[in-house]
């Protein structure tokens, strides 16, 4: 008998493969079995995907520290789980624009006259979330190198999976609790008041434990993060502030907010 995974040699009586773990399958895929893998894989408590949301959460360092220290099956690998959140990023945004649409009209909370230019960038956000997602992470991999500088504990490979780690774990987080948030009508734009600061305190307590300093420490590093991302933030706002006025963008802005005031 060979393992149908990766076409190892195994006896009659191995129930796993001894090289890659792939579970050995007997039966023939029926309805009943079927069912019973995906609420294996989905509800049970035990499965590794609830299991690594709930670490994640209560132990972050046994989930990403043990990862980079070499244990990958105790968790769901980095990839996978990032790919997963990307999906349900996808999933949840579907949701919202089909069924709770006026929770994410955020043309409510622009200036007057600037509510097309607000919908139109909201729209670009949402329709290229995941691309968003992919950029964050290298970016707030790098900034990490930066504000952590004199402690080399971490590559900037190794860094990568913190953030892969983090990020999904913030998007599958924000997802469930953007559709709770609109059962109740409350506003993205509330949501994202009340969450964003959660967010910030949940990544330093995060880095804090992998890399094993002191609250002043984390404070003090996590203020650095912010200084060098608003950096970053001010120069790409300069570009697109140019970009817009090349294009012709900003005078139609001031254009159509002289046109609100005037009306």
């Amino acid at each position: 008998m060979n393992c149908k995974n990766c076409n190892t040699s195994l006896s009659s009586e191995s129930d796993y493969c001894y090289v890659c773990g792939g579970k050995v399958i007997r039966n023939r895929l029926t309805f009943k079995n079927l069912f019973e893998h995906i609420s294996e894989t989905f509800f049970n408590y035990d499965n590794k995907l609830l299991k690594t949301f709930i670490a994640l959460f209560t132990k972050p360092d046994d989930v990403i520290g043990g990862y980079i220290n070499g244990t990958r099956k105790k968790y769901v690998n980095v990839i996978s789980y990032f790919a997963l959140a990307i999906t349900i990023t996808g999933f949840y945004l579907f949701v919202l624009k089909k069924y709770f649409p006026d929770t994410i009209d955020y043309s409510i909370l622009s200036p007057a006259g600037q509510e097309e230019f607000q919908e139109r960038n909201v729209s670009f956000v949402q329709e290229n979330m995941s691309l968003f997602m992919m950029l964050y992470v290298p970016l707030y991999a790098i900034i990490a190198r930066i504000s952590f500088v004199g402690i080399n504990k971490f590559n900037y490979t190794e860094l990568l999976v913190v953030f892969l780690y983090l990020q999904a774990q913030m998007s599958i987080a924000t997802a469930l609790a953007s559709i709770l948030f609109s059962l109740f009508g409350i506003h993205q734009g509330v949501m994202s008041l009340i969450l964003t600061p959660l967010m910030v305190l949940y990544t330093a307590i995060c880095l804090k434990q992998l890399y094993g300093i002191n609250t002043k420490s984390i404070i003090l590093r996590t203020l650095l993060f912010f200084t060098v991302l608003m950096v970053l933030f001010v120069i790409v706002s300069v570009i697109m502030g140019i970009y817009m006025y090349l294009n012709g963008d900003f005078q139609q802005m001031i254009d159509a907010q002289k046109a609100a005031k005037g009306g």
